[in-house]
């Protein structure tokens, strides 16, 4: 969750470059930041609970912290409250080591317990510290055997960089189970725990696994296994646009990204739409032989995966399950070298998510993976991978990263169906022609709503929010909800309509604003009658739906307007009006829409 960043060379102070970096990675944990440089063979250290601002102003921009070599942290608290003690780096009581940590160690109690017994002093409650006191026990004259042994000793899910006094100009960056790149650059270089730190700097890049860690000095980078051998790495190109990690003159990277899906969706779609022809990539599997699909994911993932289950059961005529990942990793699941597991993850880091492909893969399940960032470890993992190819999203809150996961699967959906000749060439024909038409519908559905700025000031103080529907529009419903509460804070929550009366009607009150979601045709009556049922309680009605459906117009409060579509794909425009709801109502409580709190984009710890 945390976000860390390193820096050596001869050409620059590290400081500047160090913060430069953590502010691209702040989306991944803001609880506390700080920087450790060496200096006249010192380490010299600057911590702050907040944001990198902070820091920044603390130590003048880095001109406080002189040196060409050091490592920096941003955190999201696990282990300890978000105080000035807890924050990275941590440093060993002799001063001779810092260390930075993104991860969870989980034996830390009893490597904590032991280093205390050999007279260690602890000045956190992080189980980070372990790491550096070690490194300190350990160190007998060569940093990479201390590294090694340290290493070796814990377990859990750690990318760390560390420094040492007594080899001033080297870095080491460690790897397992957290994601960690380096960046390769002429008199120095870099690791970071995402590209969007380093692209300002180089666009060539090391991808380490699992189980490697380097040596950095400003002229080599030197990649071992974890038996000390030298590796081999090949070094690929960043291909993010560095504009794209930008705001390009918006107020929020959110809605930034809301107004770039009609963009990321096409460029999701081109390379796969060959006249009348869907092409996946290297996806070849012989899909006769799967007899379910089981889709697996964390957040808004999942819930682009319980929309598409809707298109891919209709299209294709085989079942399909959704599961969280948190809870398919602890479960029995019955799946066997006949199921299809579909993976979801923008980073392609979610710890969760990466366990249960794990486990699946253990059963003999075949693996498609659904990413956004190339070289992640969920792309590697898998039997297949299609990249997303939105582009760098920065906000915590995911837009465009859920409308391009939906228009993969989309595209899947279809895909499968041909293979399995379970639509006719007329039905597949039209089904593609809605696809390609999405980027210029998900505009619509932004230009068609400007007054909704006016419904945030009407609807921002609500202390509670339903949102329901019916098939695809209660799955809308989910991912809805949560971007309401992800960034404004007030408490909303959604509902299969049809369940109202069991149980959640008891809570509808006088103005109680419930978000109706009516489009999908073949059982608008039916949400209708649910409006009707909630508007008699008092409840004041916001209805999403065509603008030509004036049955629903003369039932609600307000409206939100998309284009018609099929509501087989409809979730990735329908979702659209409530992306902006969710901002504007969160602009007007004055909350942080870009990093929400107690949030972080990439959950990489369990």
């Amino acid at each position: 969750m945390c976000g860390i960043v390193g820096y050596t060379g001869t050409q620059a102070a590290a400081a500047p470059i160090l913060l430069e970096g953590l502010k691209k990675l702040e989306y991944r944990g803001y609880d506390s930041a700080g920087i450790a440089v060496i200096h006249d063979k010192h380490i010299l250290v600057s911590k702050v609970t907040g944001r990198i601002a902070g820091l920044a102003e603390k130590t003048e921009d880095g001109k406080l912290l002189p040196g060409m070599t050091g490592i920096g942290h941003t955190r999201w608290a696990t282990h300890g409250a978000p105080t000035e003690p807890n924050a990275h780096p941590h440093t060993s009581n002799d001063g001779r080591f810092a260390v930075v940590h993104n991860g969870i160690i989980e034996n830390y109690l009893e490597l904590r317990e032991e280093l205390t017994r050999k007279g260690y002093h602890f000045d956190s409650e992080t189980d980070t510290e372990v790491i550096v006191h070690l490194l300190e026990m350990y160190y007998k004259g060569n940093l990479k055997q201390a590294v090694m042994r340290t290493a070796a000793q814990l377990r859990g899910s750690y990318a760390l960089g560390i420094i040492c006094t007594e080899e001033p100009g080297k870095i080491y960056a460690v790897r397992e189970a957290s994601p960690l790149i380096l960046g390769v650059g002429i008199g120095e270089n870099y690791f970071a725990s995402d590209v969007t730190a380093l692209v300002s700097y180089t666009r060539n890049a090391v991808y380490l696994e699992d189980g490697e860690f380097a040596e950095l000095t400003p002229d080599s980078i030197t990649v071992f296994d974890c038996a000390g051998h030298v590796i081999h790495k090949a070094i690929s190109r960043i291909t993010w646009d560095i504009q794209a990690a930008e705001k390009g003159g918006y107020d929020h990277f959110m809605l930034k990204e809301i107004m770039e899906q009609p963009r990321a969706v096409k460029a999701t779609m081109a390379p796969r739409i060959k006249g009348d022809t869907i092409s996946l990539d290297d996806f070849d599997i012989p899909l006769s032989n799967i007899h379910n699909i089981l889709i697996t994911a964390c957040g808004s993932a999942y819930y682009a995966g319980c929309a598409a289950k809707y298109a891919i059961e209709k299209l294709c005529k085989l079942p399909v399950q959704t599961e969280l990942a948190s809870e398919l990793r602890y479960s029995d699941p019955l799946i066997d070298s006949h199921t299809l597991l579909i993976v979801l993850s923008q980073s392609g880091e979610t710890a969760d998510t990466i366990a249960a492909m794990r486990e699946c893969q253990r059963r003999g399940a075949k693996t498609l993976a659904i990413v956004n960032v190339v070289g992640s470890t969920i792309a590697k993992l898998a039997d297949w991978c299609l990249y997303t190819w939105a582009g760098p999203e920065i906000a915590v809150a995911t837009t465009k990263g859920y409308t391009t996961q939906l228009t993969v699967l989309y595209l899947f959906a279809l895909y499968a169906a041909k293979q399995l000749k379970t639509v006719d060439n007329a039905a597949f024909h039209q089904y593609l022609s809605t696809l390609k038409s999405l980027p210029k519908l998900i505009q619509q559905a932004l230009d068609m709503n400007p007054g909704i700025y006016q419904l945030a000031k009407k609807y921002h103080s609500a202390y509670s929010m339903f949102f329901i529907g019916r098939n695809t529009d209660y799955a809308v419903a989910l991912e809805g909800a949560l971007k309401m509460k992800e960034i404004s804070y007030i408490h909303a929550e959604s509902y299969a309509a049809g369940e109202l009366k069991h149980g959640t009607i008891a809570l509808i009150c006088e103005g109680q604003p419930v978000i109706a979601l009516c489009c999908n045709d073949s059982i608008a009556e039916k949400t209708m009658s649910n409006i009707v049922e909630v508007k008699a309680r008092g409840a004041e009605v916001l209805a999403v739906a065509f603008r030509s459906d004036t049955r629903i117009v003369s039932l609600a409060d307000d409206m939100l307007y998309i284009p018609e579509i099929d509501p087989l794909f409809s979730a990735a425009v329908e979702i659209v009006p409530l992306q902006l709801l969710a901002y504007h109502v969160a602009r007007e409580n004055g909350c942080d829409i870009d990093k929400p709190k107690n949030l972080a984009k990439s959950v990489t710890v369990e």
